[in-house]
């Protein structure tokens, strides 16, 4: 049974069905900062898998993303070979688009060759997006959390410069907020504001 903590609209839990995947995403990791190289690939896979899908179908998939991409490795994924693109195209467990695996195999060397010059990939945000991350005005509603930013517009820009692919505006606006670099968290939610939660 689902507590009753006010949440943001989009964890689905104040619906009849509530989602659990949906709703501990929300909890336990959206907006909490993360620092992680192997998990900041992750997600940023994981959101340029999601353009055109809901998140819940990502979610529900996401471990076999995972067993899929070799734990999301970027040393790892950026060594697979042919027959591993065809694995994964073979693999119902995953959203299978061949240019999303492809630009997620790509996009695993253009990670590593920024890790490399700027000591990790979570440093390199850093130079992009500095903290404290922004926090939402006490009287923020919906319609003030934005799809795209002038952050999400340079960061999209130089990650695409620096070879990467699937990464729009919005899909690096998701990331950020995924990440922590932005908190989007509405003032009515609980997690409002706390950070590490």
């Amino acid at each position: 049974m689902l507590d009753d903590l006010p949440r943001c609209w989009w964890s689905g839990a104040a619906g009849a069905a509530p989602d659990p995947l949906m709703v501990a995403y929300h909890d336990r990791e959206w907006g909490v900062p993360c620092h992680d190289d192997i998990e900041l690939f992750e997600r940023l896979a994981l959101e340029s898998f999601q353009a055109g899908l809901s998140w819940s179908t990502i979610l529900r998939k996401r471990e076999g993303f995972r067993a899929a991409f070799r734990g999301f490795d970027p040393r790892i994924v950026a060594a697979f070979s042919d027959a591993d693109r065809s694995r994964l195209m073979a693999d119902v467990a995953i959203v299978r688009n061949r240019a999303k695996i492809d630009a997620t195999i790509d996009n695993a060397a253009a990670f590593l060759s920024v890790a490399e010059a700027t000591g990790s990939f979570d440093a390199y945000l850093a130079t992009m997006v500095p903290p404290p991350p922004a926090r939402l005005p006490m009287d923020a509603t919906i319609a003030d959390i934005a799809a795209t930013t002038e952050a999400s517009d340079a960061l999209s820009r130089d990650l695409k410069a620096r070879g990467f692919r699937f990464v729009g505006s919005t899909t690096v606006y998701a990331f950020m907020q995924s990440v922590g670099l932005v908190d989007d968290h509405l003032p009515a939610c609980f997690r409002y504001g706390a950070r590490n939660l």
